[in-house]
């Protein structure tokens, strides 16, 4: 009896508690989050296909000339402040957050810090979108969402994720933006949270993750720790598992695996 009362008593939200739900701040329906969650990860299944299909269907000079127009995407740049991309990426915030459907909840809406240390990574970090300025549920006025280098050499991707509010997850931009005053979501697992996730629980790997840590004691920056419930169940997925894979996955800095949903790339 009285460890069911101490459980029932564990959490008492304070006056500055908010819960924040996806399908009751933005009405959407499944065409509409289908199409907001292929926008943000099919381009990833459509550059695969389209090189794929180049390369088998297509005379070799073609599939050059397919090569070619996707490097220029690659280089192409990127105007962060198109009301074309900004409309897009609040598209995309909204729907996805109404789709899954995502629930955030703040232990207190008036204390914000520049860090937020979020677990776990799993396929996607997903619930990140919750966070988003975009989505709009937070009062973070400059917000970045620290990601993997290789997004940034990725056709179509590249764009949409800077419209989101993605930004190189290096030292050194992770510096410039505290300095410059922004917060920031770290995802500290990375290559090896993922390599290390399984198909019946939430993997948080944090061990020797203290980089981002020291970064923010070093900017007199606090942090707030995030995490995702039921996120690693989004997608269905399979990779192998081996000691090479992991060398190369944090060689390439992401793993090399196969994810799949609603329609082959949507998640579940």
């Amino acid at each position: 009896m009285a460890e069911d009362k101490a459980e029932t008593q564990a959490f008492t939200p304070g006056p500055g508690y908010r819960q924040f739900k996806g399908r009751d701040e933005f009405p959407s329906n499944i065409l509409h989050g289908t199409l907001a969650c292929a926008i943000w990860i099919g381009s990833m299944h459509f550059n695969v296909s389209l090189l794929l299909f180049s390369l088998l269907f297509l005379p070799f000079s073609k599939f050059l000339l397919v090569v070619g127009v996707l490097l220029i995407f690659v280089v192409l740049p990127i105007d962060h402040n198109s009301k074309f991309g900004l409309r897009l990426a609040r598209y995309i915030c909204q729907h996805m957050s109404s789709y899954f459907p995502a629930t955030l909840h703040v232990e207190d809406i008036n204390d914000f810090h520049p860090v937020l240390g979020y677990a776990p990574h799993s396929v996607l970090p997903i619930g990140v979108v919750t966070l988003a300025e975009r989505t709009g549920f937070m009062p973070l006025p400059k917000l970045k969402c620290l990601t993997s280098s290789p997004v940034f050499y990725t056709p179509f991707l590249r764009h949409i994720w800077t419209w989101l509010g993605a930004s190189p997850a290096t030292r050194k931009n992770f510096c410039s933006l505290l300095e410059a005053g922004y917060t920031c979501i770290v995802v500290p697992g990375g290559v090896q949270e993922t390599f290390l996730m399984r198909h019946d629980s939430e993997v948080a790997f944090l061990k020797s993750r203290r980089g981002f840590v020291r970064i923010a004691i070093e900017k007199g920056c606090p942090l707030v720790p995030v995490f995702a419930f039921g996120q690693s169940y989004a997608f269905k997925w399979w990779k192998p598992r081996s000691k090479f894979l992991l060398q190369l996955s944090r060689a390439i800095k992401f793993v090399p695996m196969l994810f799949w949903g609603s329609f082959g790339c949507t998640a579940h």
